[in-house]
């Protein structure tokens, strides 16, 4: 089932898979509506005068007290007229609903699934084999009795996902029919979970629209007056939120190190300590000792939290269903893969379930943001001190994870034991090291899976724009550590890294080195003309753009340049010190002493930690500053 607006109606159409049949319904009755206050004030009914508005009373519940609330529905006779009514009033709800999601929520329609015809009604046919079922029920089966409310959204989205996707005709939905099947897929997937039209899950990559027609679908399902901005704010200001919270690492090398972290923290907090907007502040006396920690906030412990309850449900689905099933083996690999597609994209719309509370209009509230960050500290702060009383060594801890020193199975297994009893979250093995090296910097550091592959994060060696010689160097010294075990193992490998530089440094000074190994490449992110025509000084990347400009070669925002590091030379009145890969004509305008030093820059920040320096003469490095 699709829909749009046609001439201000709406008009539903169904697919027929099988026999290709298009059927088109249209809807001239319902017409566009929003809610003002009831009863009507005389200067409301002064406004209303003329307007040729239907004006009915309707109760809601309010999301924050769960009590009843009588309004004023004000139903205008087109889109376009209800966008002059609703603008002369200043207190009102429910305005911002596009007018066909309205009538989607109203029905309880859901895009991109499957329906059939009944005397002109739309009847869900949605089916499932019973051993799929089964399998649902028994991994679910203590939600559906600890949570139901959660276990309903589970069960929904569940049904939802499990249904096929459809052979439709794409031109039909303005989809391009040269579409991979992944990306078709993925559309009909978003469609389901999000609610939103075919088309607009096919183009929209705000996740923060995604995240807003979830809620207001729920809340329109459950009668729930769909607050105000301004209310879900609480009136508090959009603010800056405290963030996550990182222990200083405890520098140097070690090995067997075991990285442990939280399940989708975010998420698994929102859902554990049931943050939602309601909850939060609930007002309940009895509920004020319920603190959030270090916050002026505390939770509710009356009702369960719509918010909590909806991204509890995705947290779980993604968790325990899709993610589980795209690596098992056992089954074929096109349903592995589309598990696996299905995964990330839940995980996109978990990821951005915290972000969204902090400034995103229709879905941020400080005080929900305040505490989802609070209660992330409070764990990372708090796993950290269960492995120091488990005889565990952390070194390590940023936002979701930690770092442990050679932990044994048992120890490891214990703590995640231990934190899901004390904590209520799931802490996982993410990734172990044969060799992690831990700067004194935050959020930088280096480590070698048992595989061989090198893990690096906030190290400069090897930048997206750094040239292939830098990188393969880099590669090549991280081959030969990857090889040790233990401390008499590591000590050779420091020595034939220290060889591995020399010698590359030696063929770089020789001209031994392919120009195109020596090769920046860099994305534009200014507008071309705006800066050349505005700096005195250009950054390299722009003196390269100014001389393909002037070889009469096309460069526009967002373009990737390549060049050289150059001697500097004079060009224009200025002193420039790269050129375009294709303007270098000789190896011996390359600057050798540049490229000699970047290289030893970007090694001594991976490699000091592990007292390898590459400096022919000591002298202060970036590294001695991490």
């Amino acid at each position: 089932m699709e829909g749009t607006i046609e001439e201000g109606t709406i008009t539903l159409t169904l697919f027929n898979a099988e026999s290709g049949e298009i059927r088109k319904i249209r809807n001239e009755t319902y017409k566009p509506y929003f809610f003002i206050r009831s009863p009507l004030t005389s200067q409301d009914r002064k406004v209303l005068n003329g307007t040729n508005v239907k004006l009915s009373t309707v109760e809601k519940i309010d999301l924050f007290t769960k009590e009843k609330r009588v309004l004023t529905r004000v139903e205008t006779g087109s889109p376009t007229h209800f966008s002059v009514v609703s603008k002369l009033f200043e207190e009102k709800w429910e305005d911002e609903i596009p007018h066909l999601l309205s009538y989607i929520y109203d029905h309880q329609l859901v895009f991109g699934a499957p329906y059939t015809l009944e005397n002109s009604e739309l009847k869900p046919f949605w089916t499932s084999s019973e051993s799929l079922e089964k399998t649902f029920n028994e991994k679910f089966y203590e939600v559906k009795s600890a949570d139901p409310e959660k276990y309903e959204m589970l069960e929904h989205w569940f049904t939802l996902l499990s249904q096929p996707i459809p052979q439709v005709p794409l031109k039909e939905l303005g989809i391009p029919e040269t579409e991979d099947y992944e990306k078709i897929y993925l559309s009909f997937l978003l469609s389901r979970v999000a609610n939103l039209p075919l088309p607009e899950s096919f183009t929209n990559n705000q996740v923060s629209t995604w995240i807003k027609s979830i809620l207001h679908f729920y809340l329109r399902k459950k009668n729930i007056l769909i607050p105000r901005s301004s209310e879900l704010r609480k009136v508090q200001a959009v603010q800056r939120i405290p963030g996550a919270l990182t222990f200083q690492p405890k520098a140097g090398t070690y090995f067997d190190t075991v990285v442990v972290d939280f399940e989708s923290l975010y998420p698994s907090l929102i859902d554990s300590y049931n943050l939602s907007y309601e909850t939060v502040d609930c007002n309940h006396e009895d509920c004020f000792e319920n603190r959030v920690p270090e916050e002026d906030h505390y939770v509710c412990r009356k009702r369960r939290g719509v918010y909590s309850i909806l991204i509890g449900a995705l947290k779980d689905l993604r968790i325990h269903w899709f993610k589980p099933l795209s690596k098992d083996h056992s089954i074929p690999n096109e349903k592995r893969r589309l598990a696996e597609e299905a995964s990330k994209l839940l995980k996109l719309i978990l990821v951005a379930s915290y972000g969204v509370t902090v400034r995103i209009h229709g879905l941020a509230q400080p005080a929900l943001a305040e505490s989802i960050t609070a209660y992330g500290r409070h764990a990372l702060r708090q796993t950290w001190k269960l492995a120091e009383q488990q005889s565990l060594k952390p070194l390590y801890g940023d936002t979701d994870s930690l770092f442990l020193d050679c932990p044994s199975e048992e120890n490891v297994n214990a703590l995640i034991k231990r934190v899901k009893e004390d904590l209520h979250l799931d802490l996982a093995v993410d990734k172990v090291y044969s060799v992690c090296v831990l700067p004194r910097a935050m959020k930088a550091y280096f480590g070698i899976k048992k595989d061989g592959t090198a893990d690096v994060k906030g190290l400069t060696a090897i930048k997206s724009s750094s040239p292939p010689f830098i990188r393969n160097v880099f590669l090549e010294c991280v081959k030969e550590l990857a090889t040790a075990k233990n401390w008499t193992e590591f000590e050779a490998a420091k020595e034939k890294i220290k060889e591995v530089v020399k010698r590359a440094v030696t063929n770089l000074q020789n001209g031994k080195v392919s120009l195109k190994d020596l090769v920046y490449t860099v994305k534009l992110h200014f507008d071309v003309s705006e800066k050349l025509n505005n700096e005195d000084v250009f950054h390299q990347p722009y003196q390269c753009v100014v001389q393909l400009v002037d070889a009469s070669k096309a460069v526009r925002f967002g373009q990737v340049v390549e060049f050289v590091k150059v001697k500097p030379f004079s060009y224009r009145g200025k002193t420039f010190t790269v050129k375009p890969i294709d303007l270098v004509r000789d190896f011996r305008e390359v600057n050798v002493d540049d490229y000699i030093r970047n290289l030893r820059t970007a090694l001594n920040q991976t490699f000091k930690p592990m007292n390898i320096l590459f400096d022919e003469k000591p002298k202060t490095t970036l590294a001695d500053f991490i």
